[in-house]
């Protein structure tokens, strides 16, 4: 276990919970059916890059450099770099909401959030900060307990997890392409290839780590449909209109109870501190990678001195840039947005293609059925990418 339950996990942030809360809000039961082949999708694409680290040992980043050149992979990382910035700072954003939730102030919380993130990676191997992590994803379970003292109707619940409902009204539109949008990032397939290279994965355990993705996958999707769950069941009938997972937390508290709105808000917290410490350390790992540098959390600061420089002045600038008053967040995480739109289409490609190399891949390289089936998926995100920049930048 790890590198797939993670990497999937950490995929419910800040940003993600909000989307999720939204929907629920405004649509009700309608957008649960997504989720379905959401799975699907996420399983295809991130069991591609977790076979691609077992078979060549090699992390994404390192390979594109190896295959398209210096210059692409500069580009590239350029443009992952200041979308994972903008991330970042979305995250110590969520840690500041949730803690303020609990009555503690901003200029408390995220100097505490950020030393204990930037310790837990200096001070421990990769092995302790792994199981550390695979912790932190049972909290997430805190919302299916929400979604369960909301009271659905689970009948009503069934039959929307199952039977499509499609509208085009703009509002549909936009939250539909939001929810499908936030499920597979650029960011999530150089850190799961990352992590399967440090924890030295070979072809040989590879059975076992298709089993993590799977799980991942269904847990990750699990946890969002609960999320919607709970905030149809309680904001929706009663017309509350919300436009953060704060704004839901407080407003489940008279419609649900105080232990939906707090577990609600645990969740929060937990979520953005867990996303707050991957999303800095997989910027570090793609970026070291693709320029050749040592990367590694069972490496010490003199071994890998960039990889530990990067991954603080990432944290410091993230959480930072939180604590300047009337700094414009909305902004930050917009335009982290439109870049990572921008560069999923070019990661995807670059995954098809190294993993269908003979001589990288060797007899590892997909299926014909496999290809299909990933192409298709590909393509489908492209589409709905490209939908949620477009829909984004009008809104906007």
């Amino acid at each position: 276990m790890g590198p797939g339950i993670i990497t999937s996990n950490v995929d419910n942030d800040a940003g993600g919970i909000t989307t999720y809360s939204v929907a629920g809000a405004t649509l009700g039961y309608k957008i649960l059916w997504v989720f379905l082949p959401m799975i699907v999708a996420l399983v295809v694409i991130q069991e591609m890059c977790t076979r691609m680290g077992a078979v060549t040992g090699k992390g994404l980043a390192d390979l594109i450099r190896e295959r398209f050149g210096v210059r692409i992979t500069f580009y590239a990382m350029v443009g992952l770099l200041l979308g994972n910035l903008g991330n970042i700072m979305s995250e110590f954003a969520g840690v500041a909401a949730s803690m303020e939730l609990f009555g503690v102030s901003k200029y408390l919380s995220l100097p505490l959030a950020a030393l204990f993130i930037w310790w837990l990676v200096l001070r421990w191997s990769y092995k302790v900060v792994e199981r550390v992590f695979l912790a932190a994803c049972l909290i997430y379970f805190s919302y299916i307990i929400s979604g369960y003292l909301a009271r659905p109707d689970w009948g009503e619940v069934a039959i929307a997890l199952v039977v499509p409902s499609f509208s085009f009204d703009s509002s549909y539109l936009v939250i539909l392409v939001g929810v499908i949008g936030t499920t597979i990032a650029p960011w999530m397939q150089f850190y799961i290839q990352s992590a399967v290279v440090e924890k030295g994965i070979t072809v040989k355990d590879y059975a076992y780590t298709k089993y993590d993705v799977i799980v991942g996958s269904i847990m990750v999707n699990l946890v969002a449909v609960f999320i919607v769950i709970c905030c149809a069941a309680t904001l929706h009938p009663h017309g509350i209109k919300v436009d953060s997972a704060k704004e839901a937390a407080l407003g489940l508290t008279p419609l649900a109870g105080a232990w939906a709105s707090t577990l609600f808000a645990i969740g929060l917290l937990n979520a953005s501190l867990f996303s707050a410490s991957i999303l800095p350390l997989s910027t570090a790992y793609f970026i070291c990678e693709a320029f050749g540098i040592e990367a590694g959390i069972d490496k010490s600061w003199g071994e890998a001195p960039a990889f530990y420089w990067l991954y603080t002045i990432l944290i410091v600038v993230g959480a930072g840039f939180v604590l300047i008053p009337d700094m414009p967040l909305i902004k930050v995480m917009f335009w982290s947005q439109v870049v990572n739109g921008v560069m999923l289409p070019f990661v995807l490609i670059f995954m098809l293609l190294l993993i269908n190399n003979e001589d990288l891949m060797g007899k590892y390289v997909n299926t014909r059925t496999f290809n299909i089936i990933a192409w298709v998926t590909v393509a489908i995100m492209i589409v709905l990418t490209l939908l949620m920049l477009v829909t984004a930048i009008f809104q906007f």
